[in-house]
């Protein structure tokens, strides 16, 4: 079947990976090219057989050598393929999201069909990151797409604004940057934050100073969950970041202390809890390990429920038992610092820690702790960042919440 489109064989191993649902093709599993291309443009992935497997977007300047978009033997990728995939995953969100689709990432690069995009919305600010060759390339378009698409639905966009300010880009050949998007409809005089609100607590988001894209929506009903534990208590909220942890517990508890290693967060975070007017919470500037450290050395019980919201610790599997090591030290010096019938919410961000390995982690630092855990929930990420079943790397979040006895 020849689609006009230059072909690549790969080998026996990738075709087992595309078919059980993976989308990537690794240089090495590169086995023939048949035709000439530019990097970006998409090509026909095949079995050695000859039978089609996908299409994607091809890079010489990535491991990853194709990015699969389609699996469909009758796509052509012109204008209106992008709009429908587009308009899937806005009718996806409106859906599971319902009265959060204010504020929730709007496309979840591979799990919505988009390699290496990631588009947030921040009420009426789209903050984004093309973070692919072949995507970069139609860029332009798909914004504009999107623009219309969420205008027709009744939610206009002013800016939308590229935080491609990341090393990674460079390893697809890309260049790092930041700025608004300039294009018909959209402002770029806005200044670099925007209010939202989630769970009823009210945030300034600075989509272009922040970290990632301003804001970590990934965990909005996991901050929920805690806020529910944290009524009466006293709370200790390590990598707080901007805040979101410390102010949902802040509603009910009765003190709460919020520490980031990260002047500039917690310059955030203070503002944040002036704007909902808690005046329960400590902001502490510190590194988290060491204020744990000294608390544990110290005999400290100060706190009833303790939340680890760490940044991913590891980004490769070559680095993953060093990982393990660091989840280890905080989460038994938790244990060691909550009384008996204490509350511990811990997670992990990295798709490098899988969920084993992170249970196995905490079973022995709970038995090295001299304590025991009784679960009281087990959840991932918001439904608005989809685990595409076969792309292990969109299954990230694991988050639990225990009781310490």
């Amino acid at each position: 079947m020849d689609r006009g489109y230059t072909r690549v064989t790969v080998s026996r191993k990738c075709e087992r990976f595309i078919k059980g649902g993976h989308i990537w093709v690794y240089g090495d599993e590169v086995l023939a090219v048949d035709g000439s291309y530019e990097n970006g443009d998409i090509v026909d992935v095949l079995t050695e057989k000859g039978r089609y497997l996908g299409s994607g977007y091809i890079n010489d300047h990535s491991k990853i050598r194709v990015r699969i978009i389609s699996k469909n033997a009758n796509d052509r990728f012109d204008e209106a393929f992008y709009r429908r995939r587009i308009d899937y995953a806005l009718d996806y969100r409106l859906t599971v999201m319902g009265e959060d689709f204010g504020s929730c990432r709007l496309i979840f690069g591979e799990a919505d069909g988009f390699p290496g995009l990631t588009v947030d919305k921040f009420e009426n600010v789209l903050a984004v990151q093309v973070l692919s060759l072949g995507t970069d390339r139609i860029k332009g378009m798909l914004f504009r797409l999107l623009a219309a698409s969420l205008r027709e639905r009744g939610y206009p966009i002013d800016a939308i604004y590229e935080r491609n300010d990341v090393r990674v880009r460079a390893l697809e050949g890309l260049s790092p940057y930041k700025d608004f998007v300039r294009m018909e409809g959209l402002r770029d005089d806005i200044g670099s934050e925007v209010q939202i609100t989630e769970n009823g607590i009210k945030y300034l988001v600075d989509f272009v100073n922040g970290q990632k894209t301003g804001f970590f929506l990934d965990q909005k009903y996991n901050r929920r969950a805690v806020a529910k534990l944290a009524r009466g208590k006293r709370v200790l909220d390590c990598f707080t970041h901007t805040g979101a942890f410390a102010l949902n517990a802040a509603v009910g508890a009765a003190h709460v202390t919020a520490v980031d290693v990260s002047q500039h967060a917690i310059d955030m975070a203070k503002r944040n809890a002036a704007l909902n007017g808690f005046d329960n919470i400590d902001f502490v500037c510190a590194n988290v390990f060491e204020l744990l450290t000294q608390a544990e050395n110290e005999h400290r019980r100060d706190w009833e429920l303790i939340i680890l919201d760490p940044p991913a610790f590891t980004k490769s599997r070559a680095t993953a038992r060093a990982a393990e090591r660091g989840y280890k030290e905080i989460n038994l010096k938790a244990m060691k610092l909550l009384p008996r019938g204490g509350y511990l919410a811990t997670c992990s961000c990295s798709h490098f820690m899988p969920d084993e390995q992170f249970r196995r982690m905490l079973f022995s630092a709970a038995a090295d702790a001299n304590v025991s855990l009784r679960q009281i929930e087990c959840r991932q990420q918001s439904a608005d960042h989809p685990i595409l079943w076969g792309v292990e790397e969109t299954d990230y979040l694991k988050f639990y919440i225990f009781q310490v006895v």
